[in-house]
This record gives C-alpha cells, structure tokens and sequence, in this order.
C-alpha cells in the first residue's frame, strides 16, 4: 500500500472510532476549482450514487476558495488547481497533515470561438482585440498562462489587450460569449465544450508543456471533516480507477500517486 493510501487508511480507521456520529443526510461539501468543474459535476453524481451521501460544490477561482476556507468557510474537502494552496493550509493547520495528494495535471489550451484559424499565429502575430487571461494572483491557470506569454516574448505586445477574468471558468467565458477572440483555458474546458453543439466549433492550440510549469492539481482533507467519514470515503474515491478514467477523459494528464503530492 502506497504512503499516502495508508495515511488515507489510518485516518478512516480513527473516524470510524470517533465519538461524533456524521449524519448522512448532511451534505459532503468540497471546494472546486473552476477547471474541474466538468469532471467533478460526473464525479459528485457517481459517488453520491456509491454512498448515498450528498454533495454540495462551490466552483470558484483556487485563490478565492483558499481565501474562504482561511475566513472559515464550511467546506470538508478542498481539490485546487496547485499544489501549494492545500500545502499552506496544512501548515496552517486548517488541512489534515498527510491528506494531501495530487488527483489532476492539468494542460493549459489557447482557444477561439473562430473557425478555421490558427490560435498560436494570431497570438504571436498580434490579430486580435482582446486576450482572456484568468487572474494570476488568484487562478494557477492564469500564472501558467503569464509563463507562456513570457516562453513565448509576447508579454508586452500582448499586455494592452489582455482582459482579466477571476477564474479560468470566467476566462472561458469570455471567450465563448465573444468579448475576447482568443483565451487562455483549460484543455479540459474545451473537451467538455465538445458535448455543446453551442461551444464545439471553434479553433485551439494545446501548448506544448515546456512553455510552463506543470499544472499539478491537489486534493486535501479539511481540518472540520477529519472526523467525517464520507470526506474520507470521497478522497479514496478520487483516487480509484474510475475517479482516474474520468479525469484522464476530460483532458488532465495521467496521475501516479505514491506520496504526498508527489508523482
């Protein structure tokens, strides 16, 4: 059994040795970031089907939701777009120590609402009005794209035209309601914009992943949970082989976890 399984397996054993009784009726609440809003939207359903326990997503920018649960928001579970906001909530001692693993690796996407063009030359050629960025300080997916900007030397011929969303869903926003020509996304927004006969045309460049650094994505138990079973069950079942194949369908990087954090 890997270290972080048997972490995971310690834990369950002591909440399953807990005073407190977790009423399973209430619902399992996780903080979301927005890119993987897709995938854990089918994720929710499968396991609330599993366990009978309900789930309650909040899907917001990973800075937001960090911020939330620093001001004491009832979440259980937390799945970022980092690594390091679940790492400084552990040592802040709002996250359970040992907890924390990556589920995801996520792949950064140029997209256009525009058919039959080339996302990567209109970008270096400087065709477009306006350029959707997710908001850096707050979304990993926004820092990833600035990388690339810099990768690429179009920081500052681009600078003027780049709009600011607050999460990388607002990003992709931008771009499918036509405020902007070109946007920075998840790789995983545009598959999943795929099912839409609304959103499926269009044109998109996946960047190579030497031109930033690599998007690792982190779960991690939430102190006011340690004693609920059902965010234990939830963190195992992220990790099991359907939790995996729905992730790796949706676009994300495979994921071989054997410590914390660690690929």
């Amino acid at each position: 059994m890997s270290g972080l399984l048997l972490v995971l397996g310690l834990t369950l054993s002591a909440v399953a040795l807990a005073e407190s009784q977790v009423d399973n009726s209430v619902p399992l609440t996780i903080a979301v970031a927005a890119n993987f809003s897709a995938p854990m939207k089918l994720l929710a359903s499968e396991f609330e089907q599993q366990t009978g326990r309900p789930v309650r997503l909040s899907i917001a920018s990973s800075g937001k939701l960090f911020a939330q649960i620093q001001h004491g928001a009832p979440f259980d579970v937390f799945l970022s777009a980092d690594q390091d906001k679940p790492q400084r909530l552990v040592e802040q001692g709002l996250a359970v120590s040992g907890s924390q693993f990556t589920y995801a690796v996520g792949e950064l996407a140029l997209w256009s609402l525009q058919q039959h063009i080339d996302p990567e030359q209109t970008l270096r050629q400087g065709n477009f009005r306006k350029l959707a960025i997710a908001n850096p300080k707050l979304a990993p997916y926004g820092l990833a794209a600035e990388q690339a900007l810099v990768s690429l030397d179009l920081t500052e011929a681009s600078k003027s035209k780049i709009i600011f969303g607050e999460s990388i869903g607002q990003a992709f926003q931008f771009v499918a309601s036509g405020s902007a020509e070109l946007g920075f996304v998840a790789r995983a927004q545009v598959i999943a914009a795929g099912s839409s006969d609304s959103l499926s045309k269009g044109s998109v460049w996946f960047l190579p992943n030497n031109l930033y650094a690599p998007i690792r994505q982190d779960a991690v138990l939430l102190v006011r949970a340690k004693t609920d079973s059902g965010a234990g069950q939830f963190l195992e079942f992220l990790q099991s082989e359907y939790a995996k194949n729905t992730i790796q369908n949706f676009g994300y990087g495979s994921v071989s976890v054997d410590a914390k954090g660690s690929q």
